[in-house]
């Protein structure tokens, strides 16, 4: 039993807690520099349309996307870095460019916790807010000056972050690293068959789950259908394949990777069309499954940030499952996938939207949330007390070319610092390309790999 002295402590210790801010708490305005103006609660980014001050996807440095912070007087202005003497200010109830000498142009910018800050007309309770959000529709393009609350909560993201060396091997958590992905990895055409005959032709990737493995890939987005033959992995349809892969044939391909790669860590994304109770049969025909399966649910992760992949390797916890189903649908259904190890995609990572465009052509670089839209709202910047989810950064096009995804792979590196990062405000932990043997993506993931996002 705890003496008296000892409740005391403990008692001033959790006010203490309570009341002390978190310590990625901000406490301070910036250093005048160049940011990103990013809604905490969409992940978009303010930008200069023509005059009116709207949120954008983040697009880097090619949308007038980017505003340089300065002390004018006893307040700040948000000078375009593109415009010489044009900042972000306001014209009534709405958000505008003007004249940085403007008294329209001044803000008070305050903290407001979790690396959060306001963005209010000096002497007045008037807010750099998102409009609010009509019924049953996304928040409007058109930012607002109106009043406090959660919409009037802003990111100031530094165009050019502070990086740090990456730790030790022994110390880096797994939200510090950076695992090449192999896109619809199934689709290869070497395990089996994976659509229909034309759909064939152009394969997702060109060598067997084994072989990239082997190659150094260590995440694998698989597309798994329902049939009368259990959970098949096919794209859109099974209809047609001829050959088609068991979804338990290459998790056993990766199960036994990992038992003669005891070093190792793997991470497998299913895009998931089948009953859960399917799935689940499907699971205990792997061998050696449940003695590899990470479950972040049972360890505390949400309360405690991620493991190192020392401690992971360690316990032997090295094969991580995801769904993107939908959790609420199968607690309609009477059995959740996380009840026998598959997480939640949802609730443990963020996703930036998957195509890039066609397969030919020029492409959208943007990054913004892949769920984002009029019914969810998970933007990418999305974080937890304690807890910062892991980030998936999709690089590939609607259709696999190959000189076309060559030339994007060429381009990775560039994209994730110059677009994907500033909008995560972390750095990607999964690059999911097409045709990973070409354009050496794998350099972009040692390029990540050196250090670590503030």
């Amino acid at each position: 039993m705890r003496t008296p002295h000892a409740l005391f402590a403990l008692a001033a210790a959790l006010v203490a807690a309570a009341v002390a801010p978190p310590s990625h708490a901000v406490t301070t305005v910036p250093a005048a520099g160049a940011y990103y103006v990013q809604s905490a609660v969409t992940g978009l980014n303010a930008a200069d349309n023509g005059g009116a001050v709207e949120q954008h996807r983040p697009k880097g440095d090619e949308d007038h996307q980017q505003w340089n912070l300065r002390a004018s007087g006893s307040a700040y202005v948000l000078e375009s870095a593109d415009t010489a003497g044009s900042c972000l200010g306001r014209f009534g109830d709405q958000a505008r460019t003007v004249a940085c000498t403007s008294t329209d142009a001044a803000w008070d910018i305050a903290p407001a916790g979790d690396d959060r800050y306001t963005i209010e007309v000096p002497g007045a309770d008037r807010h750099l807010t998102v409009a609010a959000q009509p019924s049953g529709a996304d928040y409007p393009a058109q930012l607002a000056v109106g009043g406090s609350g959660s919409l009037a909560a802003w990111y100031l993201t530094p165009v050019g972050p502070v990086t740090s060396p990456m730790p030790p091997q022994d110390r880096r958590t797994l939200d510090q690293v950076t695992f090449l992905t192999a896109h619809n990895a199934y689709a290869n055409g070497v395990d089996g068959g994976f659509a229909p005959p034309f759909v064939n032709f152009f394969p997702n990737q060109s060598r067997g789950i084994s072989r990239q493995l082997g190659d150094g890939v260590r995440g694998f987005m698989l597309d798994v259908h329902q049939t009368p033959d259990g959970a098949i992995l096919c794209h859109n349809s099974c209809t047609l394949v001829s050959r088609p892969v068991a979804l338990w044939v290459d998790l056993q391909r990766v199960v036994d990777f990992l038992r003669t790669h005891p070093d190792q860590f793997v991470t497998v994304f299913l895009e998931d069309y089948v009953d859960p109770g399917v799935l689940r049969s499907e699971l205990a025909r792997v061998n050696g499954l449940p003695d590899v399966l990470y479950r972040p649910d049972r360890t505390g992760v949400r309360h405690n940030g991620w493991p190192t992949l020392a401690d992971l390797v360690a316990a032997n916890q090295r094969l991580l499952i995801f769904t993107d189903h939908s959790r609420s649908a199968d607690e309609s259904a009477g059995l959740t996938r996380d009840s026998f190890g598959v997480m939640y995609q949802r609730e443990w990572t963020v996703e930036n939207y998957w195509s890039m465009g066609s397969g030919l052509g020029s492409s959208d670089w943007s990054c913004y949330s892949r769920w984002y839209d009029a019914g969810t709202n998970i933007p990418l910047t999305r974080t937890e007390t304690g807890f910062r989810p892991l980030f998936v950064m999709n690089h590939f096009r609607d259709a696999t070319i190959a000189g076309t995804a060559q030339t994007d792979n060429t381009k990775l590196a560039d994209r994730a610092r110059r677009f994907c990062q500033p909008a995560a405000r972390r750095k990607p932990n999964f690059l999911a390309v097409d045709r990973y043997d070409l354009g050496d993506p794998a350099s972009a993931v040692a390029a990540l790999n050196t250090y670590t996002y503030p």
